[in-house]
């Protein structure tokens, strides 16, 4: 079907021809049928068969209707990455916005917005909120929807999807699913016309690497010419072909180890030209951190042989540089984690899927299941570049290539199953749903949950007993309250759902909260509590922590706002695990060194910022908490969320008001004497200009802004 021959606004159509693209694929152009008739639909094709702009000519019909739209994703990174797309059709006069941090802001200003893309998590709170411009919202896209199957993220999208409906039943939901075994269930529980096709727009060829040779499913093989090192051997293939290359490997650690050996191979295969480029590249990257740190340098070493690690190690920011410099074809191979695979537009020539386990605490090392592989497969092959892709598993033996090959090449992917009957999930959205009116009864609470996917596969009254535990628990912590057979939520209960924290970690905020009132407690021990929550995860408790981490919890043992566990015991080792989390947060309050942190946790820059903005949340909760029971504590932690948020001692808070400053220039300024925004005021700006990491540009903007406070 020719793009020119959709029925829609030509200037649509002209801005995606500038890209390149003159006709739909063949599922495309039977999805948009669906689509542009405002039906909804579930689009389940493989990655890059074109999904998303099938979302985006539907959205846009209706926006163009005066209509607003709401685009779900399940990663922050995949947020971003729409929003930049979508960005480009505002020259047609309507408004694209995001929206992903504070679950605790109704931000009226997005109804300003025509199509406003959010986290499925974001979403949900917004609902929690009762924010009133979402009755206006008359298509939802719910991207990468198979994630339902997902523990964490799962029962969020289902409850927000559940929700949406019951706003307006009319509502037109546009589902992009991975090729998946149950997509025609689905499709039943929206009501929604069913697409799925295994068509690609590259050919994918799939296949096991053993020894020296490639064997694809197709029966023809491939010769590798080998060096010392496998892994090496596939990447120095590829990118002596014009590919590019995606590993998948299952640890941090693998990521960082493997991808420095293939970017010293790699830095051989280049010339002085290039080799200069590369050095060019990786300074780039260092210059971007405003601490140096080890695994940035390790990082900014990888960059100079054309390779990279990505894991959730990383910052943002770097994460960001990978991804933009592999798009722009400067990086030739970059070693991942599996959480690459979700979503993210990171096409390659070829992928490599070294590991098919990984360790689950629980059980050892398990099989990784099939649609995930599937997942990272089907990242190779760039449309426009490549006249196919090749996924390659990498086997030991024969016998292992034969499983492999049965279980992954030739398997069929898992069906989807709803994980909303856990206990964490349910308590948290059987008391948002109380909370936001959707229920006022069993009866009522039965019907909202009657209308889930969960109730879609299976009896609801098969978790009839757990959701009268769970209406129990609400009730016995003060989180609602019943009248014979009515109830709705406390005060208590309202701030909880609208704070968007598990109620469990609510009754542990508030049991601290009450506590606080006969314990002296500090800074380390107000974190402990935050950090025990079911909503933080805590660092891993290693055998050479025992004796540090034993001694701070003794020279602490009379400020501690919970119960100490009897030692011995694993609730004992999990108390013990939030105090050595609690005090990574405090090292960065106290302005250690981001590489000190670093070294001594063993972690990377990364998981200091994921682990403060968790925490910073479960301390704004536990304010906010605090203010609602009257506490005294409102006013320490009120200072504890602002150092907490920027890594600073408490006399640095003045200057953290001032944008573009940072822990390490705060530091700086205060030292130098520039104490506070009327320091700044008063300062000569040469004076300012000379200080280490200030420049000319930053100090008249710190001067701006200061003088902007005092009006």
């Amino acid at each position: 079907m020719k793009l020119a021959d959709v029925d829609m606004d030509k200037k649509i159509i002209d801005i995606i021809s500038s890209k390149g693209i003159e006709e739909l694929y063949p599922p495309q152009a039977e999805a948009l049928e669906h689509v542009l008739a405002g039906k909804s639909t579930v689009i389940a094709v493989p990655t890059a068969s074109g999904k998303s702009l099938i979302a985006y000519l539907g959205i846009l019909k209706k926006v163009l209707e005066g209509k607003k739209a709401l685009y779900i994703v399940p990663l922050r990174a995949l947020a971003t990455e729409k929003y930049d797309e979508l960005k480009e059709f505002e020259c047609l006069g309507l408004k694209v916005g995001k929206t992903v941090g504070d679950f605790d802001a109704p931000e009226p200003e997005l109804k300003k917005l025509d199509i406003i893309i959010a986290t499925s998590e974001r979403a949900d709170s917004l609902l929690r909120h009762r924010s009133d411009w979402m009755y206006e919202i008359e298509v939802v896209v719910a991207d990468e929807v198979h994630l339902i199957n997902d523990n964490t993220r799962g029962p969020t999208m289902e409850i927000t999807l559940v929700k949406l409906k019951e706003l307006n039943p009319k509502m037109q939901f546009i589902a992009l699913s991975a090729t998946i075994r149950n997509s025609i269930e689905l499709a039943d529980w929206l009501e929604a016309k069913h697409v799925k096709s295994d068509w690609r727009p590259v050919d994918l060829k799939e296949g096991i690497f053993l020894q020296d040779k490639i064997y694809f499913s197709d029966g023809t093989k491939k010769e590798i010419d080998m060096k010392k090192d496998e892994m090496v051997s596939m990447v120095i293939d590829t990118v002596n072909d014009g590919g590019q290359i995606l590993i998948f490997v299952n640890t941090r650690r693998s990521s960082e180890s493997v991808a420095e050996r293939v970017g010293i191979a790699l830095r051989k295969e280049f010339d002085e030209e290039q080799q200069a480029d590369l050095d060019v590249l990786a300074e780039n990257l260092s210059s971007r951190e405003e601490e140096p740190t080890s695994t940035g340098a390790r990082l900014a070493k990888c960059v100079a042989g054309a390779s990279a690690f990505h894991n959730a190690g990383l910052t943002d920011t770097q994460r960001r540089f990978i991804e933009t410099n592999f798009r722009e074809r400067n990086i030739k191979c970059i070693v991942a984690t599996p959480t690459l695979a979700a979503g993210i537009n990171l096409p390659a020539r070829r992928v490599v899927v070294r590991d098919t386990t990984r360790f689950d605490s629980n059980f050892g090392n398990v099989k990784i299941p099939v649609l995930e592989i599937k997942q990272m497969c089907g990242r190779a092959g760039r449309p426009q570049f490549d006249p196919y892709g090749e996924a390659i598993l990498m086997a030991k033996s024969r016998g292992a290539k034969a499983r492999l090959m049965e279980d992954y090449i030739l398997g069929e992917t898992e069906a989807i199953r709803s994980k909303l009957g856990s206990e964490p999930a349910l308590r948290s959205h059987i008391l948002a749903t109380i909370a936001t009116g959707y229920a006022r009864n069993t009866e009522e609470l039965m019907a909202f949950i009657d209308k889930s996917f969960f109730a879609h596969q299976m009896d609801i009254w098969t978790i009839e007993h757990l959701i009268e535990k769970m209406l129990d628990f609400l009730e016995d912590s003060g989180l609602i309250a019943s009248d014979h057979d009515d109830f709705q939520a406390t005060l208590f209960g309202k701030r909880t759902s609208d704070l968007y924290i598990d109620p469990l970690s609510a009754v542990m905020l508030k049991d601290a909260i009450d506590n606080s009132e006969n314990v002296t407690a500090n800074d380390l021990t107000i974190l402990q509590v935050c950090c025990s929550t079911p909503d933080v995860y805590q660092l891993y408790l290693r055998k050479s922590d025992s004796e540090w981490i034993h001694d701070l919890a003794q020279a602490n043992k009379d400020n501690f706002l919970m119960p100490v566990p009897d030692e011995g015991t694993e609730e004992h080792d999990f108390f013990l695990s939030g105090l050595k989390t609690a005090k990574l947060l405090q090292s960065w309050m106290d302005e250690s060194p981001e590489n000190d942190i670093v070294q001594m946790f063993g972690i990377g820059p990364g998981d200091i910022r994921n682990k403060v903005d968790t925490a910073e949340w479960m301390l704004y909760s536990m304010r906010e908490l605090a203010r609602l029971f009257g506490s005294p504590l409102t006013g320490t932690l009120n200072s504890l969320v602002m150092r907490l948020r920027h890594g600073i001692k408490e006399e640095l808070l003045p200057l953290a008001s001032i944008q573009g400053i940072g822990r390490k220039r705060a530091r700086t300024l205060y030292d130098e004497g520039f104490t506070g925004p009327e320091k700044l005021i008063e300062a000569d700006l040469k004076e300012l200009e000379k200080l280490p990491g200030i420049g000319t540009q930053l100090a008249a903007n710190m001067k701006q802004q200061a003088r902007k406070k005092r009006q």
